[in-house]
């Protein structure tokens, strides 16, 4: 197989969709300083199912509102900027990554199974250890593994290739990726986001979640993401062929005092009836 450039693969991919203008808009608005509430309910009262998203995340007993919310307006007031934007592109991007994987053995649904457990033990971890952008993190976390949905192809046709470089050298199945195919699924999923006009701070925790020693900005962001997504492995959830030999950066730890043992553990009990709460995957815990 010819070695093709990030950019060639991108563009060669057809069957990744435009992110909806109306997601597009949201995130403008929530990024804008200037935007007022009712700026943002302009725009998701135009989505029907994205208006509903909102309102029945806004009424959930985990807000515990003493009285109903039934605006955008006083929904956006109550969740903040934030929540909304993680909640419209969540909403966007489950068609995506509800795709059955081929090349990583993931039946479909897998992966947002995956993806959705990442992100609540990403806002889990990101409140326990009060970092900020909380909701910045859970997207990061959420879209961590974006690149596979293309990356699944290329994999298909290197499968048997990629699978005996790992068991034969015992290393990452990323390192295997590289080696293979010149590019890895945490590149593509980079420069995925990069065409979608996503924040430029979700670009690192998704590019390097497996490498966070390269990581520059958004630290905090990169290394929960990179510990949330190890954890989501260890618990066997979404578990594809990749999940072998992942290796947890021990600097990520310990920025935020884990043990890389009994801390994980504790974090695993801590997590457990929030991640076996089937509502938590409908946004409840955003």
């Amino acid at each position: 197989m010819t070695r093709l450039s990030l950019e060639q693969v991108i563009d060669r991919v057809q069957d990744v969709p435009a992110l909806p203008q109306i997601v597009n808009r949201v995130i403008e608005l929530t990024e804008d300083p200037n935007s007022t509430a009712r700026d943002i309910e302009s725009v998701i009262i135009k989505d029907q199912s994205l208006t509903a998203r909102v309102l029945r995340l806004a009424n959930s007993a985990y807000y515990g509102y003493p009285r109903r919310i039934s605006t955008i307006t006083e929904a956006t007031i109550l969740l903040g900027f934030q929540t909304v934007k993680s909640i419209t592109i969540s909403a966007a991007v489950k068609k995506v990554l509800f795709k059955k994987l081929p090349g990583y053995g993931m039946p479909e649904g897998a992966l947002w199974k995956h993806s959705q457990t990442c992100a609540i033990i990403a806002r889990y971890l990101g409140k326990k250890f009060s970092v900020k952008n909380i909701d910045e993190i859970y997207t990061a976390a959420l879209l961590h593994d974006i690149g596979k949905v293309i990356m699944s192809y290329y994999m298909e046709e290197n499968y048997d290739q990629v699978i005996k470089m790992v068991q034969q050298n015992n290393m990452p199945f990323i390192e295997a990726e590289q080696q293979i195919l010149g590019f890895d699924h945490c590149q593509l999923g980079a420069k995925m986001c990069e065409k979608w006009n996503l924040p430029y701070a979700l670009m690192e925790p998704i590019a390097y979640h497996h490498d966070p020693q390269r990581g520059v900005e958004n630290i905090d962001s990169l290394y929960i993401t990179h510990i949330s997504d190890a954890i989501t492995m260890t618990l066997g959830i979404g578990l594809g062929v990749d999940g072998m030999a992942y290796e947890l950066y021990t600097p990520a730890l310990e920025r935020f005092g884990i043990s890389e043992e009994e801390g994980i553990e504790k974090i695993i009990l801590e997590i457990s009836d929030m991640i076996s709460d089937e509502q938590s995957y409908d946004g409840y815990h955003l």
